[in-house]
């Protein structure tokens, strides 16, 4: 192979690239700018590194956001690296708020680790900080234990002063029966299921109740009650619902200025990206969506991978550039494939296209 001859056809332009020398494992990373950290990496005047000497082939993805950046070297890491890919990508997992049903007497917990056991996950927040914040306050709304020990339920059990402050419902000190403590459980994971849905359409009937039965007290009551929950709601970060409603679009600049990239997450589930076309003969943009889009089939894999996918998704969104309007690229998300927005959809594409990243770079100079 003719390196220099790759090297200079290489576009100056955000890419991953591999290097592979004669024996062992590749030269792996990510550039902003493919040409320019070739040209350094092979020069034969470097003072300290240079793959020269033992490179025999170069293979690189130009990839036409961060988003696409990452889940490429995702990819690649995984593929070349199989035995310490972890250790090489140093994905940072995001925290959850974490209901575990499988304990007899079920609590919540704040975790980075996404599993398979019976259990409600609700996120992925911005950080743990936040997350612990949503937890704490949400639990002021319900009357769930907050203690973390195995319960061996008995009279002569001490308590704690969540149970003296009557925001537990004491299961430790058999006040209640493990069933009556499950019923409340079930409030917090519909709470939590339905994203603070089913407590609000719970106490708004109780509070339009009491006003037509001329109980303004209760009713007085009932709704600071929804103002607070309302309250919690919004210590929620944007990307926080639960795991099985976390489906969007990613509407991405493209690496060709015609079209524009769609990379759909489903349940948590990174699905193949499709490149989209900004122009189509004889059909809507609207109505080219929608087939582009029903040409996806969902699919789902493992927890590990979930968990993965989750932390590249909190990992754009979150940052600098996450969605910005159009300048990195715009998320739009939906709760189930036949609720997908494709007014927003076709919004985001227009943005999309009209943004700087968009435009053809001027060739650099040599």
């Amino acid at each position: 192979m003719d390196l220099d001859s790759v090297i200079e056809n290489a576009p100056d332009a955000p890419a991953v690239f591999a290097v592979f020398p004669a024996e062992g494992q590749p030269y792996l990373a990510r550039t902003a700018l493919l040409r320019r950290r070739l040209r350094r990496l092979f020069s034969p005047n470097a003072k300290v590194f240079s793959l020269r000497d033992i490179a025999e082939r170069i293979d690189y993805a130009a990839t036409g956001s961060s988003l696409e950046n990452s889940l490429t070297f995702y990819e690649w890491v995984k593929r070349y690296f199989p035995g310490d890919w972890q250790k090489r990508l140093r994905l940072r997992y995001p925290a959850w708020v974490k209901l575990i049903l499988s304990n007899p007497f079920p609590r919540t917990q704040v975790t980075t680790k996404l599993s398979a056991s019976e259990a409600t996950f609700f996120g992925p927040f911005r950080t743990r900080a936040s997350a612990e914040q949503f937890e704490a306050q949400m639990l002021d709304l319900f009357q769930i234990r907050r203690c973390v020990e195995e319960l061996d339920p008995s009279p002569r059990h001490p308590g704690c002063i969540y149970g003296e402050m009557n925001s537990c419902l004491r299961p430790c000190q058999q006040i209640v029966s493990p069933d009556e403590y499950r019923s409340e459980v079930a409030r917090v994971q519909a709470f939590l299921d339905t994203g603070g849905a089913s407590q609000l359409a719970s106490v708004a009937a109780a509070r339009d109740y009491a006003s037509s039965a001329m109980d303004f007290e209760e009713a007085q009551r009932q709704h600071k009650r929804h103002e607070r929950i309302e309250q919690v709601l919004k210590l929620r970060d944007e990307l926080a619902r639960p795991i099985n409603g976390l489906s969007g679009i990613a509407v991405l600049p493209a690496t060709e200025p015609t079209t524009v990239r769609l990379q759909m997450m489903w349940q948590g589930f990174w699905q193949p990206a499709v490149d989209f076309p900004l122009t189509g003969a004889g059909q809507s943009m609207d109505a080219r969506l929608r087939d582009a889009i029903n040409g996806i089939a969902p699919s789902r894999q493992g927890p590990a991978e979930r968990q993965e996918h989750c932390a590249l998704l909190s990992q754009w969104f979150y940052s600098t550039f996450g969605h910005a309007s159009g300048t990195d690229g715009v998320w739009v998300s939906f709760s189930k494939i036949n609720e997908i927005p494709y007014r927003r959809l076709v919004r985001a594409v227009s943005s999309v296209s009209q943004s700087p990243a968009m435009r053809p770079t001027p060739p650099a100079e040599t």
